[in-house]
Order: structure tokens, then C-alpha cells, then sequence
């Protein structure tokens, strides 16, 4: 066959596409969301609103692939089709484990409504499952303390509501909570199955689950009766407006006698309010005492200010926490080796992230050009209006001074969450777009400081280890040991700082987080700066966690730290504080946040969040906000 009739040449389609558009479409189908935007990556899954992101296919795809996705696809689905986010909220239990397994065992129940119904999501959902603890490696745990109680309660759920045993990769994972739980809660497991299908009524039973394993408090499960009294109380007035639009001339007099009552009661308030005495205002010469009587009269003492609010937050030993400069960890020959295998990772996304940067140059420097005053008796000579004296000689010389710019000095601390979770593409792309942004802000003149934080062991290491030695004492407070990291110092050059930020693609370096010691550390490096006006822009994951802490304490305790550390800044510091959470809800801790949910979103929103600050005048502009 001749080829003189081919049409021009375009981009093949990937084998994939057309089940990738098949899974797209079953999902919207299942969801009940025609227009949710699916896309697909080299990243974990993740939900946030009406935006999913599925796993990249390989080119040469499997039946085991196929399913895989299918399960994420399925599962994800039936969240937006069966969960009721605002009821999920209202009786959201305190304590990050509590939460961590309140949420787990809501995504089981989601699971298990669609599996009941649907053989077909049940084979998918059980692969996704089943690939899922493999690579956790949940099949090879041998300890209670290593196997995550959120895990094994949402696999025992799925098998009370659905009948199927857990994957074979989580089995031993579930071996080793079953004896505790079933114990202690297994008649709350069976209350679970006639409830499926109300979520309202299966959260309350979740809440009682918690309270018996020692989760939550009684007083929060107190609250759900008020919840249930306060919904009622709703019903019952929508039913009396229903009946009131039925009445309406007597509901209009009910109105107007009320009204009189009103301001009857006003006027009763304000004769109260001057009997007791006229204000400051209001006060004539005759009503002033007399300085004898004021003088004999003891006076009131002045209201005390509140004081300032004190966290219980405690560290067992700090002896072997560490601030540490990169080049410090590693030798400048594999800094320089870890640095070319992160520009090789995100190559693609430098363009994008550069393009934006250059915008929010523009913009800075936009604001830093400078002015001129003309016509003036005295300062610098202007060139530009000799000619008047040539013309007429007996005009007088004109002068010319610069304004001052309204950019004032600035630094800006970009404190990046090192943690395991944020293992692979995202600590890839906030290592660039940290990278990057420096650069542009340096030429800006604007000082950036780029900070990193996690722990030195997983587990505890030797905080954990002298707490052991010395009786294990009750409620040790912070039980590991910290690494706070520089990558760049506000005062270093970008060009010889540039090498560090690749020893965030070593390995082993990302381990624990524990947020909250690691913003006040960089909010009192902020606060020792010279500079007029400070920024701090913390890039995180998740909540804080540290097993080894939390085993021993209560499940909140970093979680209640953090919130105080943000309220600190927040309210009492000239350091202005925004958050930019990857897939994760950051909004729930910091006054100003944002979320994304692909870490590639990254530089958009740091370039944008910044070009915003920029924008206003500074803190006072953002407490009159506030």
C-alpha cells in the first residue's frame, strides 16, 4: 500500500489510554460526579474534593496492574459516593490516633457498601488491598508497636460488614491487635454491621468502639447526644416555619408584639445601664468627686492582663538533638552526586517552576523601582531640563532627589517537613521549587533561609534508650531525637548553597516529623534577624508524628503542641506564617493555608502565596485581616 495518502504524523496513544478512559469513566459513574477531574501519576493516590489522582500505569500493563487500579479507582469512588463529609467532621473524635482510626474505619464502611453490592469492585478492592500491605510490608511485622492499630481495626470492620478474610499480606498484621480488640470491643465490631448504611449511627458506634479501647474520652462521646439534640432542635424549627408560613397574619402579630417586647426590654437595659452610673463621656463637671474624697476612696487595682497562655508540652532529654548544616552530613563529593540525580528527577519541571518564579520577580521588582521628585531647590542636578537654561539664561537650575521604595527589607524561611512520608516525588519537587524560588528571591534582594526537620532514628533512638535506663517514667513527653537541618542560610550565597539541597534524595534521611519544635526553632531564627519584615512558609505532608512519643503519651500530644506553637506566631510575632499542605488539609491548623493535592502544584502555590505577601503591606495588614 502506498504511503503518499498518510495523514501527517501524530503523537501515538499509549497502549493504556483506553482503559485509563474506562477507569475515568467508572469512576464518575460510581461517584455520581460527572465532572471530576481524574489524573494520573508517579505519586501516591489521593482524594482532595473533586480532584483524584490514580497511579501511572506501566507501558506493558498486567491483569495485577489493571486491578490494582481498578481498586483505587473503586475505593476513591465510593469515598465521594457514600461518605457525608460534614457528619464525618461534626463527630470527629480528638487525638491523632482516635482520628486515624475514626477515618480508617469510615474509607472500610465506604469499601464495604460497594463490595456488598458489586462483585466485581470487591475483586478490585481486595487486589489494591492486598498490593497495598505488601509494600507496607505489614507481612512481615512481629511486634505490636510496628503494626498500626488504624490498619488492623479496618481490616476486622471489612471482615465483620463484608465476610472476606483480610489480604494475606495483612493477616499477621491482624493477628497480632485481634485477641486486644476483640476483647475489649468486639461486641461494638458486631454493632457495626446493622449500621452500614447510616453513617450518622455507624459513627456513633465507631466513637463507643473508641472510649473502649481507652481512644477517647467519656466526654466525647457526650457530645454526640448534643449533636443528635441540636439536629432535632433544627428539625423542629423547620417544622414550625413550615406551620408559620401556613399562619402567616398570626405568626406577623406574634412578630410585632415581640418587637414591642424588644425594644421595651432595650429601654428597661438602658434605664439599668444609667442607674449604674454615667459613662466617662457623659460625666459633667457637677458628677467629677472631689480630690479629698478621691484621695481618701481606695481605688480599684487595674484589670490584670491575661496571661500568656503556657503549653505542657515537655522533652525527656535533649542531649542528643542536633542542628546540623548539610554539608555536615555528607561529604561535598556525594552532596555534588545527590544533587545531579535530583535535577535528573524533576528535570521537567524546572521550566515550569522557573517560568513562574521569573512572574513573581517581575512583580517584586515591580514594587522596588524607583521614583523621582523634580523641580526642586537642592539635590542632584537633572540633566534633562538644561535646555530651559540654554533658552533663557535666567532660569534657575532645577534638581531632582530619589523617593524612598515602600519594599522594605525582607527575609523569607522556607522550612521544609524531611519526613518519610515524604519519600519520592514530593521531597523531589520541594527540594527544586525551594531551589529555585531562593535563587529568584535573591536577585530580588529578598534573604531566604531554606531549613529542613525530622528525627535521627526511627522509634525513639537513644532518647528513647535512656528513657528505658531510667524506669520508664510516666508521660516523658518528646521521646526522640531531633534533626534540625540547614540548607541554606539567610545570610549564604544561593551558588554555594545550591549542592545542598540534594541530601534530601539521600538515603535514610527522611524519618520522623515532629512540626511543632520545628517551627518555633525557625520562627526564633526568624525572630534574631535584622531584617523589617519576616516570612515563614512551612511545607508539610501530614500531622506531626513520632511513634515513640505518642506510644507514651497522649495520642494529641505533638498535634496539641503544633496548634499552640501556630497560635504563638499567629497572634504575638511580627513573623507572617503560611502553610502549604501536599495532600494533606492544612487549613485546619494554619490561619493562612493552602492545599494541594499533586506535589508538581507545589511551585504554583509557593510562587503564588509569596506574590500575595508581597502584595499586602505586611503583618499589620494581616492582623487587620485577621
Amino acid at each position: 500500500m502506498s504511503t503518499s495518502n498518510r495523514k501527517p504524523a501524530q503523537p501515538k496513544e499509549a497502549p493504556t489510554e483506553p482503559f485509563k478512559r474506562a477507569v475515568v469513566g467508572a469512576m464518575r459513574a460510581i461517584a455520581g460526579k460527572s465532572e471530576l477531574d481524574v489524573t494520573f501519576a508517579n505519586d501516591r493516590p489521593a482524594l482532595l474534593g473533586d480532584r483524584a489522582r490514580l497511579p501511572e500505569l506501566p507501558r506493558k500493563m498486567t491483569k495485577a496492574d489493571a486491578a490494582i487500579l481498578r481498586g483505587h479507582s473503586d475505593s476513591m469512588a465510593l469515598r465521594l459516593s457514600c461518605h457525608n463529609d460534614g457528619v464525618h467532621r461534626r463527630l470527629l473524635p480528638e487525638g491523632q490516633t482516635a482520628r486515624a482510626v475514626y477515618d480508617a474505619i469510615e474509607q472500610a464502611r465506604c469499601e464495604s457498601i460497594g463490595a456488598r453490592r458489586m462483585d466485581g469492585v470487591a475483586s478490585n478492592l481486595t487486589a489494591m488491598l492486598e498490593d497495598k500491605y505488601h509494600r507496607g510490608n505489614f507481612d512481615q511485622v512481629t511486634e505490636v508497636a510496628d503494626a498500626p492499630i488504624e490498619e488492623a481495626l479496618a481490616m476486622m470492620v471489612r471482615e465483620r460488614l463484608t465476610g472476606a478474610p483480610p489480604p494475606a499480606a495483612a493477616q499477621r498484621l491482624v493477628d497480632l491487635w485481634r485477641p486486644f480488640i476483640e476483647t475489649k470491643a468486639g461486641a461494638s465490631l458486631d454493632d457495626l454491621q446493622s449500621r452500614i448504611d447510616d453513617q450518622r449511627a455507624f459513627a456513633r458506634v465507631v466513637r463507643d468502639l473508641l472510649v473502649k479501647l481507652d481512644m477517647a474520652e467519656e466526654a466525647d462521646a457526650d457530645s454526640e447526644s448534643n449533636e443528635q439534640d441540636e439536629e432535632q432542635n433544627s428539625q423542629s424549627e423547620s417544622e414550625e416555619q413550615e406551620s408559620g408560613e401556613k399562619e402567616e397574619q398570626t405568626s406577623t402579630e406574634e412578630s410585632e408584639s415581640s418587637s414591642a417586647e424588644e425594644s421595651e426590654a432595650e429601654t428597661e437595659d438602658g434605664m439599668a445601664d444609667a442607674e449604674d452610673g454615667p459613662t466617662d463621656d457623659e460625666m459633667s463637671e457637677d458628677d467629677m468627686p472631689d480630690t479629698d474624697e478621691s484621695d481618701s476612696t481606695p481605688r480599684p487595682p487595674p484589670p490584670s492582663r491575661p496571661e500568656k497562655p503556657v503549653s505542657d508540652y515537655k522533652v525527656f532529654s535533649t542531649k542528643h538533638d542536633e542542628t546540623i548544616g548539610a554539608e555536615d552530613l555528607c561529604d561535598g563529593e556525594e552532596l555534588t552526586r545527590l544533587r545531579a540525580y535530583l535535577d535528573k528527577q524533576i528535570n521537567h519541571l524546572s521550566g515550569v517552576v522557573a517560568r513562574l518564579a521569573n512572574r513573581l520577580q517581575r512583580r517584586l521588582m515591580a514594587q522596588q523601582n524607583r521614583a523621582w521628585e523634580f523641580d526642586l531647590e537642592e539635590g542632584a542636578l537633572d540633566p534633562a531640563r538644561l535646555t530651559r537654561i540654554i533658552i533663557d539664561p535666567y532660569q534657575p537650575l532645577s534638581f531632582k532627589r530619589e523617593k524612598d521604595t515602600n519594599f522594605r527589607d525582607t527575609v523569607v524561611t522556607l522550612l521544609i517537613d524531611n519526613s518519610g512520608s515524604m519519600r519520592g516525588r514530593p521531597i523531589s519537587v520541594a527540594a527544586t521549587c525551594a531551589d529555585i524560588l531562593a535563587r529568584t528571591l535573591e536577585r530580588c534582594g529578598v534573604k531566604t533561609e531554606i531549613l529542613g526537620f525530622t528525627t535521627r532514628a526511627w522509634k525513639g533512638g537513644q532518647s528513647r534508650e535512656f528513657w528505658l535506663q531510667s524506669g520508664k517514667p510516666n508521660m516523658p513527653g518528646r521521646l526522640n531525637d531531633l534533626r534540625h537541618i540547614i540548607y541554606k542560610a539567610a545570610d549564604a550565597p544561593w551558588r554555594r548553597a545550591r549542592k545542598n539541597l540534594g541530601l534530601m534524595m539521600r538515603e535514610g534521611l527522611l524519618k520522623e516529623n515532629i512540626d511543632g519544635e520545628a517551627l518555633d526553632w525557625a520562627h526564633k531564627r526568624l525572630l534574631a534577624r535584622p531584617e523589617q519584615r519576616k516570612i515563614l512558609m512551612m511545607i508539610s505532608d501530614g500531622a506531626p508524628v513520632d511513634d515513640s512519643t505518642l506510644s507514651v503519651n497522649p495520642g494529641n500530644y505533638l498535634e496539641k503542641h503544633l496548634r499552640f506553637v501556630i497560635d504563638e506566631i499567629e497572634n504575638r510575632s511580627p513573623v507572617e506564617l503560611i502553610a502549604i499542605g501536599i495532600g494533606h488539609d492544612v487549613t485546619r491548623y494554619y490561619r493562612r493555608a493552602v492545599t494541594i493535592v499533586d506535589a508538581e502544584e507545589l511551585g504554583g502555590a509557593m510562587t503564588e502565596k509569596l506574590a500575595e505577601l508581597f502584595d499586602d503591606n505586611g503583618p499589620g495588614d494581616k492582623r487587620r485581616a485577621a
